[in-house]
């Protein structure tokens, strides 16, 4: 579970946004702009796409916010909606893949960590959608099976061969990375 939605909520800014109060409504944006648009980030793999999701999902949350029980954070309740939105935005099929990584990001002077974020980065980016999406849920943001086949509308064997799919792929993906020290062009695991 992502720590960053975790963040407290003061009372008084969600009482605005009930209220539809501008004021309310941006102290709720931005205490979550930020995991918002990392959680759409990770799922789209696209700056652009990201920035739609999390636009779409502030726009989402404060049209539904009348539904917020507080049974639970408010940041889990608007990270489902975040994760929801991403989803959609997958399935509608609005997603670029980045085909060039810069020869800068493998220089030698560059630290190891961020030598591997970009090659797990990299390889992420090229998964499919789905199986990113459903992998990313369940590492990172930790959903349940049961909870990505409801926010997908699938069943929870799907969930787990979405998972099983895109482990097997990012481990091809690496295993190609590691062959390759200094790759200028990737192509898409398939």
């Amino acid at each position: 579970m992502s720590a960053t939605f975790d963040a407290d909520l003061d009372p008084q800014s969600l009482q605005l946004a009930r209220a539809g109060q501008a004021r309310g409504q941006e102290a709720i944006y931005r205490g979550f702009e930020r995991p918002v648009y990392n959680l759409a980030r990770r799922m789209t793999h696209c700056p652009d796409a990201a920035a739609d999701v999390m636009q779409n999902t502030f726009m989402r949350a404060f049209r539904s916010i009348h539904q917020y029980r507080g049974d639970a954070p408010f940041g889990h309740w608007l990270r489902r909606i975040a994760a929801t939105e991403s989803l959609m935005h997958l399935r509608a099929g609005r997603r670029f893949l980045e085909l060039f990584v810069p020869e800068s990001a493998h220089a030698d002077d560059a630290p190891v960590e961020d030598i591997c974020q970009l090659d797990l980065d990299k390889a992420l980016g090229l998964l499919p959608p789905l199986p990113r999406a459903v992998l990313w849920l369940y590492h990172v943001e930790g959903y349940t099976h049961p909870e990505i086949a409801e926010l997908c509308g699938r069943t929870v064997s799907f969930s787990k061969s979405q998972l099983s799919r895109a482990h097997q792929k990012l481990r091809a993906a690496l295993d190609d990375g590691a062959s390759d020290p200094h790759p200028t062009r990737i192509k898409e695991v398939v």
